[in-house]
């Protein structure tokens, strides 16, 4: 403690008037000057041992009172000022203190009124997807950070963007790689631009992917990354550099409304842009649809990862040349969903995503082993959905890396034209109504399946509780 310097002013301040004491009684009671005691108060002085232990014997006051009691309020306040609506506002920690212990009550008023303003943020977004499905509008928006923009943006337009593709087919045939596109990559990074391409190990970039070193020209790779990836990272640097104009010309057509928005964005081009070099449209389609679009056979003939060919499959939409019409979704075990994209645009207002009861979440339980299941919405839509645990970058000893699920999924009609459709019981029957599906919902609040043991959130669309006489099975019974 007495390494520590403990400035508790206000919380000084409010023992003294709950006790009734003047500045100059307190004072006396703790043996030093008023004048002490007003720069206590003031936070211009620190606490010291010997008046910690003074305050514990007169006024029967605990030390533990005098340290860490605003720092779940701090913590909170945090969370106020980094919502979007109020941006650029953030306080410095020292303000965020003084608001905390100067004036807790207001400070507790404060998080509550955003937490309340957050809650019905969230029910009017529930109600604009309720409304949206059954083909109401709405204007309803709520306050965004920039990635939420281009998450949207990304998930309601087709995963397909046919300039990309047309430069990537242009771009691999000049470089001819055979059989070895990293080598290919290496080498006209090279040639063209005098750039070196490096693995470094952990120690050295402990906190990067990918740096691009513009003064020394060379780009560092993390050693975390599987081959991969690595491979990925740099055909993202080759495409962004090769295909400038083409990526600028998506990117403007998207719309977005910040510098911030847009520089994700081109990010996320990248990505689809290295996939394409990766696995060029024409040899992947036709693979696939010779594989039944078995990802792990198109993944060993392509020499990508399972997620990098489960993401591919989603971009097949070729006018005269186009795939199965996937969507995908990506969540980590704690649920969060981050990932979400569709060859017709991710199906928000008919798949939803949001069910707890898809495999996605059960997949965890057994890292690398494929589920596949037939789900049936509330309005009778079924669709097959294929998950798998996706690896990730490779954790130290120490360490504990978020890992990631994947879902690809498809409408049920499709399941004949699918490998994975051969694993739905029921198939031999040969009619749609024969196979058995999981009974899903978009998300909890928007599902009104009663009794439904997954259920982690009350339905916004019905009052709850039954009656005084009657209890169900779920956490959250409704009416």
């Amino acid at each position: 403690m007495a390494d520590q310097k403990i400035f508790a002013g206000p919380r000084i301040r409010r023992i003294r008037n709950a006790k009734g004491l003047t500045q100059t009684a307190m004072a006396e009671g703790l043996g030093i000057s008023p004048s002490y005691l007003n720069l206590i108060e003031r936070n211009q002085r620190p606490l010291t041992v010997q008046l910690i232990l003074k305050l514990a014997s007169v006024y029967k006051v605990e030390p533990e009172e005098l340290q860490g009691e605003a720092r779940g309020s701090i913590a909170a306040l945090k969370e106020v000022f980094s919502d979007p609506l109020l941006s650029g506002e953030l306080p410095g920690d020292q303000e965020l203190v003084e608001i905390a212990e100067a004036a807790p009550n207001a400070a507790a008023g404060v998080i509550k009124l955003f937490r309340a303003y957050r809650e019905q943020a969230e029910r009017l977004t529930d109600l604009s997807e309720l409304l949206a499905r059954e083909g109401r509008a709405t204007a309803l928006s709520a306050a965004r950070l920039p990635i939420d923009e281009v998450h949207e943006v990304f998930e309601r337009r087709p995963n397909h963007f046919a300039n990309i593709e047309e430069e990537a087919e242009a771009f691999t045939a000049l470089l001819d790689p055979g059989d070895d596109l990293y080598g290919a990559l290496k080498t006209w990074l090279k040639r063209e631009y005098g750039i070196v391409v490096r693995v470094l190990p952990v120690a050295t970039m402990p906190n990067w992917r990918r740096r691009y070193d513009r003064h020394s020209q060379r780009l560092f790779l993390s050693e975390r990354l599987s081959p991969f990836d690595q491979l990925r990272e740099v055909a993202m640097e080759a495409s962004l550099i090769r295909m400038t104009v083409v990526v600028a010309g998506e990117l403007e057509a998207l719309k977005l409304s910040s510098d911030e928005a847009r520089r994700l964005a081109r990010f996320e081009l990248g990505r689809y842009a290295a996939h394409a070099l990766m696995m060029p449209y024409a040899a992947f389609q036709a693979a696939a649809v010779r594989a039944r679009y078995d990802i792990d056979v198109l993944r060993s003939r392509f020499g990508v990862s399972f997620e990098q060919a489960a993401n591919r499959l989603t971009m097949l939409q070729r006018p005269g040349a186009a795939g199965v019409p996937f969507f995908m979704l990506e969540v980590d075990n704690a649920g969060h969903r981050f990932r979400k994209a569709g060859a017709q645009g991710f199906p928000q207002s008919r798949f939803g995503g949001g069910c707890p009861k898809l495999s996605v979440h059960a997949a965890f339980a057994q890292p690398g082993q494929i589920f596949v299941e037939a789900v049936e919405m509330p309005d009778g839509a079924e669709f097959l959905t294929v998950a798998r645990t996706l690896e990730g970058p490779q954790g130290a000893f120490n360490e504990r890396p978020r890992r990631t699920a994947l879902l690809l999924g498809c409408d049920i009609g499709f399941r004949d034209e699918i490998v994975y459709g051969t694993a739905l019981p029921g198939l031999a029957g040969g009619r749609a109504g024969q196979v058995p599906s999981t009974p899903v919902g978009p998300a909890c609040r928007l599902c009104e399946r009663s009794g439904c043991l997954a259920r982690a959130e009350p339905p916004v669309t019905r009052p709850l509780g039954l009656d005084e006489m009657v209890t169900g099975l779920s956490a959250f019974d409704f009416q």
